[in-house]
């Protein structure tokens, strides 16, 4: 892992907290929601305020996650909204809590400027004992304040406000006032400046969980299901569970709910040059197996590679093969159905709401494409990463931090569409090369 910690693919993007200050700020926090300090006077937080070199300190990872369920954040600077969140359980946690900086960021960012902020995200359930549990987490709630209590402290001076002027005789009311004048030495003038926040209560519809080996539930698309990467549990309320052997049935339910297109199809895409890296991908880890050096490899390089171990190449090469030979050369129509290994490399999500989701399940189906894997999964890519052989560690490395992280917007849009600019307006491609061809259908099963 020091590896892709060096090169920015691990742990970037942190907020770096290294002020007496802010780490006086962070340990109230801290001892404020869990009962903690950390004796480090320079660390690095996430979204969520969450530290790596704190979870090392204090030998436990989710010391800001107990039971990986109720995430709790300690917001020191609104720039945290910029950062990654760490240790995933729900796909929907980072989302949550970036809108809600955004949405409170003149509020929170008041308040951080004399305090740190803590709260929870909280739904209905403590701890998850077995997977229907999960769909009693329906909304998501944000509790927040300051560690010294600013907001219910100026809740309740407005309190004292109202009372004061609708009371006949608070005008005489001396231990009113002194209580006003030196909760308002805190809170500052709630009548002129409101510190309250708004938008705390998100709905969770559509999600992936970490919990019981990895869930993917869908609960809220016209034909629901749910997708277990783990074992299978049998006792869920929704009437169609897959897991991946289940090939034909989870592209059914992606095709009947819109929820992907083909490659070749999509808008805005080079098709041919992102087949062909796939097919690079399986390449590379053929090689990797065969204990090939994969140092300094070019185009011709990786030619020479594919015909030394076509024995050792899957499939889903073979597939992509086929499909490059159309879309680039005009070769015969090659019929890729669900059954067959390459099917889920040649998809990419639809532009939905449900985009990101679906990138991230297409990774779990796609386990040989670590570009994908890193961009939409990353909790599996690092998993997955430490058992592989050292050429590919280095190799797919050196890869990401060329290729990705020069430009990270730009290589997402390449490869999954356009992406909403920071005001939220589609930012499209100019060179929009549109690729149709008879797509093959859905084998039924």
């Amino acid at each position: 892992m020091i590896r892709l910690i060096e090169k920015g693919l691990m742990f970037g993007n942190l907020v770096h907290i290294s002020s007496p200050a802010l780490v006086e700020r962070y340990n109230r926090a801290l001892q404020h929601l869990a009962g903690k300090t950390t004796a480090l006077t320079d660390f690095h937080v996430d979204i969520s305020g969450y530290s790596p070199e704190v979870g090392i300190e204090l030998e436990d990872e989710l010391y800001l996650n107990p039971n990986g369920v109720n995430r709790q954040f300690i917001l020191l600077t609104t720039e945290q909204k910029r950062a990654p969140l760490l240790n995933v359980k729900f796909s929907t946690s980072r989302d949550i809590l970036r809108e809600f900086i955004e949405m409170n960021e003149a509020q929170l960012f008041a308040l951080t400027a004399t305090d740190a902020v803590a709260g929870e995200l909280v739904n209905s359930v403590i701890k998850l004992s077995t997977p229907r549990d999960l769909f009693n987490i329906k909304k998501i709630e944000i509790e927040a304040d300051t560690a010294g209590g600013t907001l219910r402290k100026a809740e309740q001076l407005a309190g004292m406000v109202e009372q004061f002027k609708t009371e006949e005789d608070a005008w005489f009311d001396d231990v009113l006032i002194a209580q006003m004048i030196e909760t308002a030495k805190e809170t500052g003038d709630v009548t002129r400046n409101p510190v309250r926040l708004r938008h705390t209560a998100f709905e969770q519809r559509n999600f992936w969980t970490a919990h019981f080996g990895g869930l993917y539930l869908f609960p809220d698309v016209d034909h629901p299901a749910a997708l277990c990467m783990g074992e299978k549990p049998d006792d869920l309320p929704i009437k169609y569970i897959f897991d991946p052997s289940q090939r034909n049935q989870i592209a059914k339910f992606l095709d009947y709910n819109d929820l992907v297109e083909s490659i070749v199809k999509a808008r805005g895409v080079d098709a041919a040059a992102i087949l062909q890296q796939k097919m690079d991908f399986l390449t590379i880890d053929a090689a990797a197996n065969a204990d090939v050096d994969l140092t300094g490899l070019d185009r011709s390089d990786m030619r020479r590679l594919a015909r030394n171990h076509s024995d050792r190449l899957p499939e889903a090469y073979h597939g992509l093969a086929q499909l490059l030979r159309w879309a680039s050369d005009g070769g015969p129509w090659p019929r890729i159905t669900s059954d067959h290994p390459a099917y889920f490399y040649t998809l990419r999500a639809a532009d939905t709401p449900n985009r990101d989701l679906v990138n991230m399940l297409l990774a779990d189906l796609a386990p040989l494409d670590p570009r994908q894997m890193f961009i939409c999964h990353k909790e599996l890519f690092y998993d997955t990463y430490v058992s592989w052989p050292e050429s590919k560690k280095a190799y797919v490395a050196d890869f990401l931090e060329r290729e990705y992280q020069v430009d990270k917007s730009g290589a997402r849009a390449a490869l999954f569409g356009h992406e909403p600019d920071m005001s939220g307006n589609d930012r499209v491609s100019d060179d929009i090369i549109a690729r149709v061809g008879p797509w093959g259908s859905v084998r039924k099963g």
